[in-house]
C-alpha cells in the first residue's frame, strides 16, 4: 500500500560506529515508542547505510502535515528525555525535511531503500512530478522493487526546538525527497544508474546536484507495535 497518511518526516544523519549500538537500542526502545505515542504518527522506519558506513535514514509517516506543528509533538521536541539529551549531540550532519507527500505508489518499508534528495529545475516542478509519477507506476511492480514515493519539504512555522539546540547547529533540509523501496539491493542500484541517474533526473526536470544513497532496513514500527499491552483499556 502507499505511504500511510498525507505527510512524512524524512531525516538523514551520520552516527559514529562506536556510538551505533547504544543509539540503535535507544532509538528502537525509547525514541520510536515516544514518537509513535504522538497523535498522528502512523509508522516509523529506520535504515542504515548499505555499505556499512555511518549513514542513518529515518522516516516517519504522518496522518497530516499539521502534525509537525502540533502541541503534542512540540512538547516532545522541547522536553527531550535524559537519554535523548545524551545521544542528540552524536547526530552529525543532520538533514531534516518536513514533507507533504506528492506521489506514493507501492509498498513501504522494504529490505532496502534508495533515497534521492533533489530539487526541480526552475519552472519544471510539474514536469518532474509527472515523470516520477509515471516511473513509480511502472517500477513498483517490477522484480526486486516494492514502491516509489515522492515528497516535498515545507518548513512549518515553529521556533527552533531544544533538540535542535542540543545538536548544536542548524539542520539542513532536502527540497524534494524521492524514496524507492525494494527487496533486492541490486535492483535499486540499477535504478539509480539508469532511470534515476543524475542525467536522467535532469532530463525529467530536476536541477543538477541530486544526492543519492542506498540503505538497509534496521527497524520499523507502528503505534500498535509499541503500545503498552499491559495498560488498562
Amino acid at each position: 500500500m502507499p505511504l500511510l497518511g498525507k505527510a512524512a518526516l524524512a531525516m538523514w544523519w551520520d552516527m559514529a560506529a562506536s556510538r551505533r549500538p547504544e543509539f540503535e537500542h535507544w532509538h528502537t526502545h525509547e525514541h520510536f515508542p515516544e514518537r509513535l505515542g504522538i497523535p498522528g504518527f502512523l509508522r516509523a522506519t529506520r535504515w542504515t547505510s548499505a555499505d556499512g558506513g555511518e549513514g542513518i535514514f529515518v522516516m516517519y509517516e504522518l496522518d497530516a502535515y499539521e502534525v509537525l506543528a502540533s502541541p503534542a509533538y512540540l512538547v516532545r521536541l522541547n522536553t527531550p528525555t535524559p537519554w535523548s539529551t545524551r545521544l542528540m549531540p552524536d547526530h552529525h550532519n543532520m538533514i531534516r525535511s518536513q514533507c507533504r507527500i506528492l506521489e506514493s505508489c507501492g509498498i513501504n518499508p522494504a529490505r532496502n531503500a534508495l533515497t534521492i534528495r533533489l530539487s526541480p529545475a526552475f519552472g519544471r516542478d510539474q514536469a518532474l512530478r509527472a515523470a516520477i509519477r509515471g516511473l513509480s507506476e511502472h517500477v513498483s511492480l517490477q522484480p526486486g522493487f516494492a514502491g516509489l514515493h515522492l515528497m516535498r519539504h515545507e518548513t512549518p512555522a515553529i521556533a527552533t526546538t531544544e533538540e535542535q539546540k542540543i545538536r548544536g547547529n542548524a539542520d539542513r533540509t532536502a527540497d524534494w525527497v524521492l524514496v524507492a523501496c525494494g527487496y533486492e539491493a541490486d535492483a535499486l542500484r540499477g535504478l539509480s544508474e539508469r532511470e534515476l541517474s543524475s542525467e536522467s533526473l535532469v532530463e525529467m526536470g530536476a536541477a543538477p546536484g541530486a544526492e543519492c544513497s542506498l540503505y538497509a532496513l534496521s527497524c520499523s514500527a507502528t503505534p500498535w507495535d509499541v503500545a503498552d499491552v499491559s495498560a488498562p483499556a
